[in-house]
């Protein structure tokens, strides 16, 4: 009757913004002139949460015939253990990354603060002569346009590096496009397939072993930082950024400016 087994397929979008195409160009245009100058583009975002423990880790390992590796019967989260929230920075130009493994929660103070750690041990010494950085993300999550402890944080950055700091993000439901899916995260699921993640350490050797045949190089460190959940920010503090907004949807791209005092 011309039935089979089939999975459920990841296809179906919801309603397209209308300027979706056009933030698209703008993005990628604005990548091409940051290269020109021989400045930094990056691409960032969360990759999704990872249990630690004897856990199953979909996907399969070449093993000796009939000796799989023995996980936990349940997926239960160890208290102990806990979990682990990487956050990873995708550089355009040079196919580098760099992942930070988070022990606390996803909030926009780890996800300025990787984007700093990158900076300091990677970015800059590629970069010794830069004035600006362009980021590229998603609409929401910890680095969401909507969020201001995110651009709290990011003014807090560049008045600490003197940079120029150019935001852009993707439209609404379109973060598969986010570069760092499918040019950095995808290879890092793929390496650790079948592999269960029974340490933090276990983590970040995995993430750092993750190479490509076009080059890809990524460093990854544990932050063991505590991030607390629910900071606000106030209107007097979000008036207070030195932030300059494009005329092309504001609300998806700015700048943020080093402030002088």
């Amino acid at each position: 009757m011309d039935f089979s087994l089939q999975g459920n397929r990841k296809i179906k979008e919801g309603k397209s913004h209308v300027d979706r195409d056009a933030q698209f160009h703008h993005i990628n245009n604005s990548i091409i002139e940051m290269f020109k100058k021989g400045m930094p583009a990056i691409s960032v975002d969360t990759k999704k949460k990872e249990i630690i423990g004897e856990f199953k880790n979909n996907g399969k390992e070449y093993c000796e015939k009939g000796k799989p590796i023995l996980v936990n019967s349940h997926d239960f989260p160890d208290k102990r253990l806990g979990k682990v929230v990487p956050y990873g920075i995708y550089d355009l130009g040079k196919n580098k990354g760099w992942v930070s493994v988070g022990v606390s929660g996803d909030t926009s103070e780890f996800a300025v603060n990787t984007i700093r750690t990158w900076w300091y041990k990677m970015g800059q010494s590629i970069y010794k002569d830069a004035t600006e950085l362009f980021i590229t993300c998603d609409c929401g999550g910890s680095n969401g346009n909507r969020v201001r402890l995110w651009k709290k944080e990011l003014q807090k950055f560049a008045n600490e590096t003197g940079l120029i700091l150019q935001v852009a993000h993707f439209p609404p439901g379109t973060s598969k496009w986010n570069k760092i899916e499918h040019k950095m995260f995808s290879y890092i699921s793929m390496n650790w397939r079948g592999k269960p993640l029974i340490t933090r350490e276990t983590v970040v050797n995995l993430i750092g072993n993750t190479t490509t045949e076009t080059g890809l190089e990524i460093r990854a460190v544990i932050d063991e930082n505590e991030y607390l959940t629910g900071k606000e920010v106030s209107l007097k503090e979000m008036n207070s950024i030195n932030i300059k907004r494009l005329e092309f949807h504001p609300e998806w791209n700015y700048k943020i400016m080093p402030q002088t005092s």
